[in-house]
């Protein structure tokens, strides 16, 4: 790869989890009305035919990560367990007194935070509760994130009983050197521990998450990770660059100095050399970041251009309505976005008045909506076209204007109806959903919003 692209197309930008992006929501024209009034025109148009996706956030966490943006309360006080499941529970009764039917839940994904801070009998009340008020698909995806230092053997089987099949283990980086640095010891043996009793008990797909940019990495505390994750052999892995957003997440990512964090082309070579040593164990690169063996579901979903994308990450099934539980949990209609409270004690006393705890959100237009099919394609299939009389919006020709100095870098093939990303424009994918992004472009930040795309 050449050493000038890396260096040009680095700049801050977003990850695509939605669009609009969280920080070009019009706040104003949305309402917890308008969000009820989409939520039952999604439900009416798929539950029938696709069912529909649960997020739930687990946010406690005994000890804070410092590479980590997600929203969580450290703690080592479990008795906020049982509140905070009740709360759950309540939030989606309200949920269900909305549908007109029983809802029919295609996934459920239990994120955090730490899930498996929580008991295995907590789980268990959590699961069975949300179970209670639904029905299941056929095809239904069952999944969650387990720490290994604190994920047991009954957590496993528990949660294998509900019917998880899928389980995804923080890793990150396996020198002692950079685990102190992101305040995330766990040894080898803890993972192997948990990835083989996952595979005895019978999950169907296991992932590790790693992370490539962390403070104090070296290509050799790189390579050595991938080695020690190759001897594992995961069904599919993450493996995403590190997001520096210290003055978003104050404290928590000022435990080392900007100096100590690899950037630009000593980045880039960190996950370039990583995918070779993926490739060779017959990983697949799919989408952005991610890997999987041709075994698994996300691969099969790939080739079948039915991988999709949303607050979850990439899914290898899409449903149009995603409820999210939880504290600062966000939901999706499709044709709306809706976020939870952050702070956890105002989710549970929006709870306590019987009101869905709702905060912020936004209502898609039309061009959003059409904006948002083409970066969800490119995304999750590296191409999208304009064929069609409704892919095509009245700002396409200046957006497509502005992509001539990709094309001419070799990162993106145009065709008068096509947008196709090359091999080497891969790496710049983010770049290239950029030009799509015309709430950015409209309104350029003042100040540093978004992590480095690169």
């Amino acid at each position: 790869m050449s050493i000038s692209l890396v260096q040009k197309y680095n700049v801050p930008g977003p990850r695509y989890t939605s669009y609009p992006t969280v920080p070009y929501w019009d706040e104003t024209s949305f309402s917890a009305a308008k969000w009820k009034q989409t939520l039952v025109q999604s439900f009416a148009e798929s539950n029938a035919a696709e069912g529909i996706s649960l997020y739930i956030h687990l946010p406690f966490c005994e000890s804070l990560c410092t590479f980590c943006g997600c929203h969580k309360r450290i703690t080592k006080r479990h008795e906020v367990e049982h509140p905070y499941i009740k709360a759950v529970l309540k939030e989606w009764q309200l949920y269900c007194e909305l549908l007109p039917e029983k809802p029919i839940i295609k996934e459920i994904h239990l994120g955090g935070g730490t899930p498996t801070f929580f008991s295995p009998e907590n789980l268990e009340q959590l699961i069975k509760g949300i179970l209670n008020r639904a029905k299941i698909a056929a095809d239904y995806e069952f999944s969650f994130e387990g720490h290994p230092n604190n994920t047991t053997r009954t957590h496993l089987e528990v949660l294998y009983t509900l019917g998880f099949r899928r389980v995804s283990f923080g890793v990150q980086d396996y020198s002692e050197k950079v685990q102190t640095a992101i305040h995330r010891i766990q040894p080898f043996h803890n993972v192997a521990k948990v990835t083989f009793w996952a595979r005895e008990i019978g999950y169907t797909s296991i992932s590790h998450d790693l992370v490539f940019g962390l403070p104090f990495q070296t290509l050799e505390n790189v390579i050595d990770t991938i080695e020690k994750t190759n001897s594992l052999s995961p069904d599919r892995l993450a493996f995403y660059s590190y997001a520096h957003v210290p003055w978003i997440k104050g404290n928590g990512q000022r435990g080392f100095k900007d100096d100590d964090v690899p950037k630009d082309d000593a980045k880039r070579l960190l996950y370039e050399e990583g995918k070779k040593l993926l490739a060779q164990k017959g990983y697949h690169e799919i989408g952005m970041d991610h890997f999987a063996l041709e075994t698994d579901s996300m691969y099969k979903a790939f080739k079948e251009n039915k991988l999709h994308r949303n607050f979850m990450g990439y899914t290898a099934s899409k449903t149009k309505l995603m409820i999210g539980l939880g504290v600062s949990s966000i939901s999706d209609s499709w044709y709306a976005f809706a976020q939870n409270e952050k702070e956890l004690e105002t989710y549970y006393a929006r709870l306590n008045q019987n009101e869905l705890p709702v905060f912020r959100g936004h209502v898609l237009t039309q061009e959003d909506l059409i904006i948002r099919q083409h970066i969800l394609n490119l995304m999750c299939q590296f191409n999208t076209s304009w064929k069609k009389k409704e892919s095509y919006f009245c700002h396409l020709p200046i957006v497509l204007s502005q992509l001539t100095e990709m094309e001419n870098d070799g990162l993106i093939i145009l065709t008068p109806h096509t947008l196709t990303v090359t091999e080497k424009g891969k790496p710049f994918v983010r770049n290239i959903c950029m030009a799509f992004d015309l709430r950015l472009k409209r309104n350029a930040p003042k100040t540093q919003l978004f992590s480095m795309t690169v």
